[in-house]
């Protein structure tokens, strides 16, 4: 796909990994449309760390995901919409499932909505590796079966259900891209990489939750370049494919790798505190990416501990930002 002069909306743009698809799209030459949640400051979120000649290029859209008719005058001309507006805290959805499933399923509603009735030429829906809940098989595959274990979790299935809806029942083209855990520089804290970065940083004692489930992470830029791989194939229409490393890691392993990259002497105690219930933990995720590479052209470019180094220098520089003694939901 000629990206050049290309209109393309992403929302969620002044999140994390929206912030660094918007970069992406705009080095690709296309004309982004970058859909802000509405605040008073007109604040634009991490939109505000892109290049200044990146953020130049960009059409700022304050507006919000509940609300139809934002979402559908957000939209107007827009050809591809990268749909990543959504409320995405775990911990949060326990306190607020309401505020949850009212941003990530009604928003997405609207969005396809919007798309259907406009003539859009591509969605994607952007899901999470949460969906899966705690592995029954290893790797998961995108036929793995679904199960809620939290509130956002559920809310996701539900969103990624509707875009699959809209496909059979209207023929949208729609394609939902399954991304496992991404971190990398502009993360908050409420992610398990900053989280530990920051205390390993400022503090003698790296508080956690359970140290043994294992993950499987993705730098952010090889993220973004999935959805953007995601909206250039056509034959991921109507489709779900996995964006993952294909390697685990536990969290107990995790933190022992960071700490030996900060090179600090701190210690590690489990906090009751930020354990979560027993039955919604995901104890293991481990992506198999093989439609990606297959559909998309697509695997990961970034080595692990590369990508934690960059992480480590870009909180380093932000630590204002980061509040290590209070545990963020």
């Amino acid at each position: 796909m000629n990206w050049k002069g290309k209109k393309a909306l992403v929302t969620g743009a002044g999140g994390f990994i929206g912030s660094h698809l918007v970069e992406a799209l705009v080095g690709r030459g296309a004309d982004v449309r970058a859909f802000v949640h509405y605040n008073s400051r007109g604040d634009l979120g991490l939109l505000a760390d892109v290049e200044p000649a990146v953020l130049q290029a960009v059409e700022p859209y304050f507006g919000e995901l509940k609300d139809p008719d934002s979402v559908r005058k957000a939209m107007a001309d827009i050809e591809v919409i990268f749909h990543l507006g959504a409320l995405i805290g775990i911990p949060y959805s326990y306190l607020h499932p309401y505020d949850v499933v009212q941003t990530n399923v009604l928003g997405t509603l609207h969005v396809l909505l919007a798309a259907r009735d406009l003539g859009v030429a591509r969605v994607i829906q952007t899901s999470t590796s949460e969906v899966y809940g705690s592995a029954r098989y290893v790797p998961i595959d995108e036929a793995h079966p679904l199960q809620g274990q939290s509130p956002y979790s559920a809310s996701k299935i539900a969103s990624d259900k509707l875009a699959e809806s809209f496909h059979l029942s209207f023929d949208l083209p729609v394609a939902t891209v399954r991304p496992f855990n991404t971190y990398g520089p502009r993360q908050s804290a409420r992610a398990v990489i900053p989280t530990i970065i920051t205390q390993a940083l400022t503090q003698d004692v790296i508080k956690l939750g359970s140290l043994t489930p294992r993950r499987d992470f993705t730098y952010v830029r090889d993220t973004a370049a999935g959805f953007i791989a995601a909206a250039e194939a056509e034959a991921t229409i109507g489709d779900v494919v996995n964006l993952g490393n294909g390697k685990e890691i536990s969290i107990g392993e995790l933190v022992d790798l960071i700490i030996t990259l900060v090179d600090r002497d701190v210690t590690v105690v489990s906090d009751d505190g930020r354990v979560r219930p027993e039955a919604s933990e995901v104890n293991r995720l481990l992506a198999s990416n093989t439609k990606a590479q297959n559909l998309l052209g697509w695997q990961p470019c970034v080595s692990f501990e590369d990508g934690l180094r960059e992480t480590i220098a870009w909180i380093s520089l932000h630590l204002e930002r980061y509040q290590a003694q209070q545990y963020a939901v």
